[in-house]
């Protein structure tokens, strides 16, 4: 009997959801935005604040408002406010990366955190939150007008702060939150459009990109979208652009895949979607998984699929169960049930943190709690997500489907 069909399941993943939800609430700057919360929850109130977490737990909170949760709403409106004023940039449009009690401490603008800031704006609009729906359509307005490449169909990486010159560096991981924004947003617009950009992301790197190297994702390119394999080779655990393939990339790609394909219907979908992200899923299983001899995915190998760095990341372990949960939805084949069982047996045992809170965000390779490339527990997205994608459908996505009360 597969967990996923059963309600006592279901059960679990409401009160793990529950759990991470009362967690996060310490992250509340009083400020404005959201701080980094450190292993033990507290927040470190004098470190700068993050776009991307403040974005990130937004998102988390308008979900938990969607889904019933008191106090979750004051919270979500607590990180709009913060993205309709610190973070903003009120002279050339567009949000400050980093920003401290003085202003902001970077300038650049960046597509990673503009697809979290659309993210976040969709899912407060969802959400019928004060002021999230003029924020949603001002960050659409950016992000497709000054990231998207009309050219390539892909979003470009980072301007300067007037948007007048673009570094040449291109990254994959910036347009896998541009998917998920974009189709966030298409769920709350019902703007077909926004699925239509989406699919011409995924067409590119995962039919193109990830299919022509074996799966092994490539993730860094130059101006020209041309393949940097070299790149940060001499930083190797860097946390957003570390050299080689990142295997839990592989997992959420493939997930995206299939979110797209549903967004589609049967009668559009091209039927590769599936296909792809099969073979996604399967090679990040045989290159990530339990591959030197520990429980675990490690975090990323070289081109020949050989590990570089063995730490063991939690965003990987939830974007496991989350995928395993959505080919099940799309196939309803128990391979994927099974895989998500044992993920969620490992996760319990390695991840949770029952005496802290939280999970533990990293695990080196005997899969003790460390600190190579994460310290803290800075927020719960991913987690928080792999509670509520195996009782929602893969269309629309997660804060329009808990606003049409689709969660089982």
């Amino acid at each position: 009997m597969s967990w996923l069909s059963t309600p006592s399941h279901l059960r679990w993943l409401e009160q793990e959801s529950d759990r991470l939800l009362d967690f996060s609430r310490a992250a509340r700057h009083p400020a404005g935005g959201f701080a980094w919360l450190d292993a033990a929850g507290r927040p470190q109130l004098d470190r700068p604040l993050e776009l991307w977490i403040t974005c990130r737990m937004t998102h988390v909170f308008a979900l938990g408002h969607l889904m019933g949760r008191p106090g979750c709403g004051s919270l979500a409106d607590h990180g709009v406010e913060a993205l309709q004023g610190r973070f903003r940039d009120f002279d050339h449009s567009g949000w400050y990366p980093t920003v401290d009690a003085s202003g902001p401490l970077s300038r650049d603008k960046t597509a990673y955190e503009h697809a979290f800031v659309v993210l976040a704006a969709s899912s407060a609009a969802a959400a019928g939150l004060e002021g999230a729906s003029v924020l949603l359509d001002e960050a659409l307005d950016v992000l497709v007008d000054k990231f998207w490449d009309s050219d390539h169909g892909l979003v470009v990486e980072q301007w300067d702060e007037s948007f007048s010159t673009l570094d040449d560096y291109r990254g994959v991981n910036a347009n896998m939150h541009a998917v998920e924004a974009l189709l966030s947003a298409a769920g709350v617009r019902s703007d077909r459009s926004l699925v239509d950009r989406a699919l011409t992301i995924v067409t590119h790197v995962v039919h193109d990109f990830a299919r022509s190297n074996k799966w092994r994702l490539p993730e860094h390119f130059d101006g020209d979208w041309n393949f940097l394999p070299d790149y940060n080779r001499d930083a190797p655990a860097h946390p957003f652009r570390p050299f080689g393939a990142t295997v839990g990339h592989w997992l959420e790609w493939a997930r995206l895949t299939l979110h797209v394909r549903a967004a589609l219907g049967d009668d559009e979908a091209p039927s590769w979607l599936l296909e792809d992200a099969r073979s996604l899923f399967d090679a990040a299983i045989r290159e990530g998984w339990y591959v030197d001899g520990a429980a675990g995915f490690v975090y990323t190998v070289d081109w020949d699929g050989r590990p570089v760095v063995r730490e063991r990341m939690h965003w990987v372990a939830a974007e496991a169960t989350a995928t395993a949960a959505a080919l099940w939805t799309a196939t309803g084949e128990s391979v994927y049930a099974d895989w998500y069982q044992r993920w969620w047996d490992y996760i319990s045992t390695a991840f949770i943190d029952r005496d802290g809170g939280s999970w533990w965000h990293e695990l080196d390779p005997q899969n003790r709690p460390s600190g190579v490339i994460w310290n803290g527990k800075p927020d719960s997205y991913h987690i928080l997500q792999a509670t509520l994608i195996p009782r929602l459908p893969l269309s629309p996505m997660l804060a329009p489907a808990l606003r049409e009360g689709l969660l089982a």
